[in-house]
């Protein structure tokens, strides 16, 4: 039945047509619609959630006048409706988990695979199906809670943030619906997505606690840059999904298995083997002596292997990049906001004994060779690990962090009257240009295992493709990040305090 569903499935429209991915759409609404168990809770969020809001705002708004703090209840009322729009939108990630993996296991898929119809229509109806229903309760939530607000104490939100917060709303639903319909096509149970929810669950959470950082702060328009980001991110799960969705693969995965030898048996071929197809004038033959193996494997590894890994992910390099620029100008401009009294550093007064004084502070590695290295891997492999649940977001805002605090103390240094550009070649330069792209590598090469959940490579399921992702990261990471870091930990130990007191005189 299956051979014969994917033979008709082969008949496909020439062209796309809008028209039949409405009517997958359509068909889904309605099953949708019939299903109580999705559509009361949608209703209690819709009519329920927002007069509790309503209650919660003129409460807050009554006692922070009576305390004088009435900037309080002006930053909360607009909070309060980002989340009376957010809470319905939860739904969606629900249904669109359901799409695909559900319909296999109710055995009821194989009728819609053997449509005529092209896989970006099937694609594009179901996401539009799993994304209208949310929204459509959403948008009605946001109206119910403003005509109550309106009714109770007269507010009326500025035209512009009302604008924003729809718009954050919309694209929320598009990445949140985007990531869980990869996530149903690539799964072979219920049971299986719903885990693997937790990938889209983590960061739409870090994201709402960051959107609600900026409304108390009163930075609204930072809203913007938050809107455009995720539009990027929705386009890019959009495309990643359209790209991976196959409806042959659908019916040939039987069972998401957990087995750990297997698991460990790809992850050492994709470690152990040459990336792609090696150029004429590499033997394959293989030599008697396993040390003589292990000098002709490493260097491979050196003369093909990297430069291969390197080329191919230049993508996610760039990226890198782009965000560390981004946040350099930030700090830079952040210190007109934040700058410090004259006087309060003076380099000239530095000594040996300042440097040595830091290896004593908690907070910070010791200043030696080992301690620095093992910092620095230890940040590495930590932003590696938060990359499986961010999408390699937060490996990349982890390595933002300490690149905005240093463009943000050369503005200071800037603003107290030294040379930025001395004060970065002192304190940086000497172990920073081996520290800095080793870092920039291992952040892209993380960003892509983070990647490799929702777009794994062509013929690999998203387990496989995980694991070959974390393998080129390990091949990176050990053959090139760890050597240039040993060094880089021995300059900033050794070397570079020698440069700082030596240009500053102290």
């Amino acid at each position: 039945m299956a051979a014969d569903a994917l033979e008709v499935g082969r008949v496909r429209a020439n062209r796309f047509s809008l028209k039949m991915a409405w009517i997958i759409a359509r068909r889904e609404l309605a099953d949708t619609v019939r299903d109580w168990r999705l559509v009361l809770p949608i209703l209690v969020l819709v009519i329920g959630f927002p007069w509790l809001m309503n209650w919660t705002a003129e409460i807050v708004i009554d006692f922070v006048q009576r305390r004088d703090a009435t900037l309080i209840g002006e930053r909360l009322i607009p909070f309060l409706l980002m989340v009376v729009g957010f809470f319905p939108l939860s739904f969606s990630l629900i249904i669109a988990l359901e799409t695909f993996v559900g319909e296999k296991e109710r055995r009821s898929i194989e009728p819609l695979l053997a449509m005529p119809i092209t896989d970006l229509e099937l694609y594009l109806g179901k996401t539009i199906s799993a994304t209208a229903l949310p929204l459509a309760g959403s948008l009605l939530a946001i109206c119910v809670y403003l005509t109550g607000l309106h009714l109770s104490i007269g507010y009326a939100p500025p035209l512009e943030l009302l604008i924003q917060i729809l718009a954050l709303n919309v694209i929320s639903a598009v990445v949140m619906v985007s990531g869980a319909v990869v996530v149903s096509s690539q799964t072979t149970s219920v049971r299986a997505s719903n885990l693997l929810a937790s990938f889209i669950i983590v960061p739409m959470a870090l994201l709402i606690q960051g959107e609600s950082i900026v409304m108390f702060w009163g930075n609204y328009g930072t809203l913007w840059i938050i809107a455009v980001g995720l539009l990027l991110v929705a386009v890019i799960l959009v495309r990643m999904g359209v790209k991976t969705f196959n409806r042959e693969s659908i019916l040939g995965r039987e069972i998401d298995e957990l087995n750990l030898r297997r698991s460990g048996r790809v992850f050492r071929h994709h470690f152990v083997q040459a990336p792609g197809r090696l150029p004429e004038g590499y033997s394959q033959d293989r030599v008697a002596r396993p040390l003589s193996r292990l000098l002709r494997w490493l260097g491979r590894v050196y003369r093909y292997d990297l430069p291969y890994l390197l080329r191919q992910n230049w993508i996610p390099v760039l990226v890198v990049v782009i965000a560390l620029i981004g946040v350099s100008g930030l700090g830079w401009a952040y210190v007109s906001n934040f700058p410090l009294p004259q006087g309060t550093l003076t380099l000239e007064e530095l000594s040996s004994q300042d440097f040595e004084a830091l290896s004593n502070v908690s907070l910070l590695p010791s200043l030696t060779t080992w301690g620095i290295l093992s910092h620095n891997i230890q940040a590495l492999l930590l932003a590696a690990l938060a990359a499986v649940v961010s999408l390699g977001v937060l490996a990349v805002l982890m390595l933002m962090l300490p690149i905005g605090v240093v463009a943000f103390l050369a503005g200071e240094m800037a603003w107290l009257g030294y040379n930025p550009l001395a004060f970065l070649a002192a304190f940086i330069l000497p172990h920073g240009v081996l520290e800095i792209p080793a870092a920039i590598i291992a952040t892209a090469f993380a960003l892509r295992i983070g990647a490799s959940i929702t777009a794994p490579r062509e013929g690999l399921t998203v387990g496989e493709g995980l694991l070959a992702a974390a393998a080129d990261f390990f091949k990176v990471f050990v053959f090139l990040v760890v050597p240039l870091l040993l060094v880089a930990a021995f300059v900033e130990a050794n070397i570079t305090p020698q440069i700082v007191v030596w240009v500053y005189g102290g």
